[in-house]
């Protein structure tokens, strides 16, 4: 069942959403941009005469309640969003008789799901090491299913929109889905579209492709970086990775971060991408700096030659140019993680002309998506999300599914 093939007069519906927004000291959202994403598929839900239950977790609170992590603090941004009060259940799991009053057109939005362990189904308080974890950890995904059932029991349509949480097999995105029927389970708006920018990078490649991956650790991206030297024909490895990568070749990076555990792998990634015929762009020179602030005094150096005491904090022109040289013609790009730390201004230039190089390819007719958390707050800082092909919500998800792995609250509603 699609989303828009779906009446949903007279139904309730419990949608799983990503309002997992950033708040400032005063519980003031920084960053609304999760919620404006999921306002399509809300919108419809109610546009039909649906009642809409609306669930979702906020940081990491470990399976306890912590006001911080309250989602009473978004309540009424979401209300003003949705153009429509919105009742607040305190208690998730004890939600039955709020969700039971429901008229069609009203709203209800449960606390934090991540206030109970069972939603992420990991036994707490006991190390994997005990000799009784496994009991532990069995024991935990049954309470996992019957928290399940719980939400299930809210609504007669389950709905699953948030795209941030679909790499994790937790009750409110993938356990809850049993207890629907295909014809009561569907994926809202924005993970339709997501998985769909998904299946364009990886199964409707418009040549050349680019990718663009940058990140601190070459160890949190190897498994995105194996499969995309299958698919790709131009692969730029940027940020901290740059640092490995020379000094695996003989480099001398100063006090630049390095994983010098991973320059076998480093140089395996080399001989693999020209075995394989990719073209793989490394930063040849940087902007190095003598401390890691904003203020610092810069030099540019080679990416081989970094003085002691100078680390490497955004690429030099040398490498712009040969960053951009792979991706202006390219008709296919994918982004993810920037080329310095874009978050000083001194160090953002690389990042930014990145930036602009992926603008100007999309505005001549490639596909580019762009995902990961830092890569968003990139597009975003120098103001160039509406001048991509997309941008992804999810970080984590969107790399394993970049991976080809596959995805379980995707699976559990398209049943693959």
């Amino acid at each position: 069942m699609t989303i828009d093939n779906f009446n949903f007069k007279g139904h309730k519906a419990i949608v799983r959403v990503d309002f997992n927004v950033p708040l400032d000291e005063n519980g003031n959202i920084t960053d609304d941009t999760r919620i404006r994403g999921a306002l399509p598929t809300l919108k419809k839900i109610l546009a039909d005469g649906g009642a809409l239950i609306i669930m979702s977790h906020m940081g990491k609170p470990k399976g306890k309640v912590n006001p911080k992590m309250s989602l009473a603090q978004i309540k009424e941004a979401v209300a003003n969003a949705l153009g429509a009060p919105v009742e607040f259940a305190p208690d998730c799991a004890k939600a039955e008789e709020m969700a039971a009053a429901l008229k069609p057109g009203e709203v209800l939005l449960l606390e934090n799901l991540r206030f109970y362990p069972e939603e992420e189904g990991k036994p707490v308080g006991i190390d994997k090491e005990d000799p009784a974890y496994d009991a532990a950890k069995k024991e935990m995904k049954e309470r996992q299913k019957d928290f399940a059932k719980k939400l299930a029991s809210y609504a007669d349509v389950y709905v699953n929109d948030a795209f941030g949480t679909a790499h994790r097999r937790h009750a409110s995105t993938a356990v809850i889905a049993d207890s629907f029927d295909a014809d009561h389970k569907m994926l809202g708006y924005l993970m339709e579209k997501e998985v769909k920018a998904v299946d364009n990078i990886l199964k409707d490649i418009k040549r050349p492709f680019t990718a663009i991956m940058g990140g601190s650790k070459v160890s949190t991206k190897i498994g995105i970086i194996e499969n995309l030297l299958d698919k790709v024909d131009n692969l730029i490895l940027c940020g901290g990775m740059t640092y490995t990568f020379a000094k695996a070749q003989g480099g001398n990076v100063g006090n630049s971060i390095c994983e010098n555990d991973k320059l076998d792998l480093a140089l395996d990634i080399i001989k693999k991408a020209k075995e394989k015929g990719v073209n793989l762009v490394l930063a040849t020179d940087c902007v190095a700096a003598d401390d890691f602030n904003n203020n610092a005094k810069t030099q540019i150096c080679c990416v081989k030659n970094i003085p002691d005491g100078w680390e490497g904090l955004d690429i030099g022109p040398a490498s712009i140019a040969s960053f951009v040289g792979a991706i202006l013609p390219a008709k296919t790009i994918l982004w993810n993680g920037p080329a310095g730390v874009f978050e000083m201004d001194n160090f953002a230039t690389g990042s930014k002309i990145v930036c602009e190089a992926i603008v100007e390819a999309t505005n001549t007719g490639a596909f580019s998506l762009v995902g990961g958390g830092d890569s968003v707050a990139c597009v975003n800082k120098f103001g160039f999300a509406d001048a991509v092909s997309y941008v992804s919500t999810g970080g984590g998800a969107l790399l394993e599914a970049i991976e080809g792995k596959v995805l379980p609250g995707v699976a559990a509603i398209e049943g693959k």
